[in-house]
């Protein structure tokens, strides 16, 4: 018999915090000011994988211009 793995196609705000290693609460106000995309999913915040990748590039990509 063959498992079949779901992968996550959302992750929450604590989860984000955890994969960039910030504090929650630093997340909470990334989301709240836009820095990370979100949606509103009833009470919860709702974080697709790609706008954690799209947070990182930009955020790196930044610095990079800072040390040039």
């Amino acid at each position: 018999m063959t498992m079949t793995v779901i992968q996550p196609k959302w992750h929450s705000t604590a989860e984000v915090a955890a994969m960039l290693g910030f504090g929650l609460s630093k997340t909470k106000m990334l989301v709240l000011t836009g820095e990370i995309r979100s949606v509103k999913i009833g009470r919860n915040r709702r974080i697709l994988p790609e706008w954690v990748d799209e947070y990182v590039e930009r955020v790196t990509s930044d610095a990079g211009a800072v040390s040039a």
